[in-house]
């Protein structure tokens, strides 16, 4: 395993909760959970805001037609633009499925494939309030609205990714500190499921590299990214500790030793060789105040694959 020693740059700071982030027509589109907003920056760092969402945004994705698909987690809906994103226009967000009907907790992460399918997990339980830990179900909607399970007995399936031949999903089991991955049919259905990677930490987003490795957001306290091959072994490591860092900004979690956690990663830039690392200091909403999380942004030698 190496460690990186180029140091990340600040991209974006002073964010409540960033995450869902994807690369898209030369920007970095990301959600801010707990401040409701979702928004775009370039890699000069300059941000757009482009809509408020009160059921708290997650995961974002783009259809064939270029139209921004958003997770709105608390009232267990995907949101659909009316058109594609434009620089200097806020997007209007219409209903687009509804997953109340599989799971009553916060849906949370997606990716959507080229077809337009989009495949989107959940808690299944309340994390906020220290629930006891339960499986839950990965949610498929099909490009015309319409949902069905694909899989069960999940443990807080998160951040997924989507192979470059369309024929494997991985997803970060959170709960299970685990990769799984499945293989897709025609259909979007998914079958033979098995472990790409067991790990020793939590696994939140994910991205997937043209080697098939899949860096991975460890959100434990002074948690940071792994790149990570199938069968398990760690390529490449990333602090989320910068070498000249800020201590928690007042209200949140601040405890020195703890520090930043990784939450999200997505692979971008002209060449998807630049790695976008999400971080805060807390995911709870309670600890959810300016300057919680940031964004920094790193070059890396391998760049990106699949979807998103």
């Amino acid at each position: 395993m190496t460690v990186a020693h180029v140091e990340p740059r600040l991209l974006v700071d002073g964010l409540k909760f960033g995450e869902g982030p994807r690369w898209h027509r030369g920007r970095l589109y990301f959600s801010d959970m707990h401040a409701g907003t979702v928004l775009s920056v370039g890699l000069d760092g300059v941000v757009d805001t482009l809509a408020k969402v009160e059921g708290s945004p997650s995961g974002l994705g783009f259809d064939p037609e270029g139209r921004l698909l958003v997770v709105s987690m608390q009232d267990q809906k995907v949101l659909r633009s009316t058109l594609a994103p434009e620089r200097g226009q806020g997007l209007v967000l219409e209903p687009f499925a509804d997953l109340s009907s599989f799971t009553s907790t916060r849906c949370n992460d997606m990716v959507v494939d080229a077809q337009g399918r989009a495949y989107v997990g959940n808690f299944g339980f309340n994390l906020f309030s220290q629930e006891q830990v339960r499986s839950t179900c990965l949610v498929l909607i099909t490009p015309d609205g319409k949902t069905r399970v694909v899989a069960d007995e999940l443990f807080f399936p998160n951040g997924m990714v989507i192979t470059p031949d369309g024929r494997t999903l991985i997803v970060a089991e959170t709960f299970a500190s685990r990769l799984s991955a499945f293989d897709i049919a025609s259909d979007g259905s998914l079958s033979n499921r098995r472990v790409f990677a067991q790990l020793q930490v939590f696994a939140d987003g994910i991205c997937l590299d043209a080697e098939g490795c899949v860096w991975v957001a460890n959100p434990t306290p002074a948690g940071g990214f792994l790149r990570v091959a199938d069968g398990g072994e760690i390529r490449e490591q990333i602090s989320a500790q910068a070498e000249v860092d800020a201590p928690a900004p007042p209200g949140a979690f601040a405890n020195g030793e703890k520090g930043r956690a990784g939450y999200a990663c997505a692979l971008g830039g002209d060449d998807r060789r630049t790695l976008f690392l999400l971080e805060g200091f807390s995911s709870r909403p309670k600890d959810a105040v300016v300057g919680n999380a940031r964004i920094r942004c790193v070059e890396v030698d391998v760049p990106g694959a699949g979807w998103p």
